[in-house]
């Protein structure tokens, strides 16, 4: 699998087929082999684009880091040097769930690497929003204080992470602890965004400037931690964006989560929708 330096951190990454760039950003901390995320770049690949899939920092096959006032923070930035290194600026960023967020901030951050935007299943509300913090970042904070550094290796959402990549327990153990629980606490308190911030790290008044072409799936009526009027929100200030229902049920997520299907495997049927957005807009 290839990999490559960012910022001092090593990225694993894959590119597929030829042709207009495309970057495409898992959610949560999944990696680029989740189920329907490989199968998205290369559905989108058929019709004559060069997908970029990667582990993100934290994720899959890519080293642990721990700076940033968050942590999607910090991927985004990540994200835009990737595609610099891989002389793929601009390119088309699209992601779901914690992608969105990573391919908004990305886009606003290094508006050079952007040509347009293609987000669904935006996190938000404060359910959706504490819950992340809740899930990603609360579990390490007593783990540490109490059984040391080494007790991340087991947390369910940094497991793999430490198991597909091993040299990352060595990056891990050489943080100083305290340091540890106090980027914990800070990638906590980011998720708690307030007025005039409905996207954590994206300020609604840099949203309204964020003029590339966007491209909105709407979320589910039904889904509690990516809330409809979020997509909609997002949707409003972004000022160059299309809202356009997605290719499945308002149930979508919550049958996800029952296991209905595993991972992101239905992700592929968004690409009609997305590649007959990139060509109206771009060309």
């Amino acid at each position: 699998m290839p990999r490559t330096d960012v910022d001092g951190v090593s990225i694993a990454y894959e590119v597929v087929g030829d042709g207009r760039p495309w970057v495409l950003t898992p959610g949560g901390r999944f990696s680029k082999d989740y189920p329907g995320v490989r199968e998205l770049a290369v559905a989108l690949a058929e019709r004559g684009n060069r997908v970029l899939i990667w582990d993100r920092p934290n994720c899959g096959e890519s080293e642990v880091c721990f700076r940033g006032d968050s942590e999607s923070e910090m991927q985004a930035d990540i994200l835009a040097g990737l595609l610099r290194k891989l002389d793929l600026a601009p390119a088309v960023i699209i992601g779901g769930s914690g992608g969105a967020r990573v391919s908004l901030l990305a886009a606003n951050r290094h508006r050079d690497v952007a040509r347009a935007l293609g987000v669904w299943w935006i996190s938000g509300g404060v359910y959706g929003l504490l819950s992340l913090a809740g899930y990603y970042c609360a579990p390490a904070v007593p783990a540490v204080w109490n059984d040391g550094l080494d007790a991340v290796t087991s947390i369910p959402s940094f497991e793999e992470t430490f198991r597909r990549h091993p040299p990352n327990r060595d990056l891990l153990l050489a943080q100083d602890p305290q340091e540890f629980i106090a980027t914990m606490e800070r990638w906590m308190e980011a998720y708690c965004s307030c007025g005039g911030e409905l996207v954590p790290g994206l300020p609604d008044a840099e949203a309204r400037a964020l003029d590339i072409p966007a491209l909105v799936f709407r979320s589910g009526a039904s889904d509690p931690n990516h809330p409809r009027e979020t997509s909609e929100q997002v949707a409003e200030l972004l000022p160059n964006a299309q809202l356009v229902e997605p290719p499945w049920p308002d149930t979508e997520w919550i049958d996800r989560a029952a296991g209905k299907w595993q991972g992101f495997e239905r992700w592929p049927l968004l690409a009609p929708q997305l590649l007959d957005w990139a060509s109206a807009t771009l060309g």
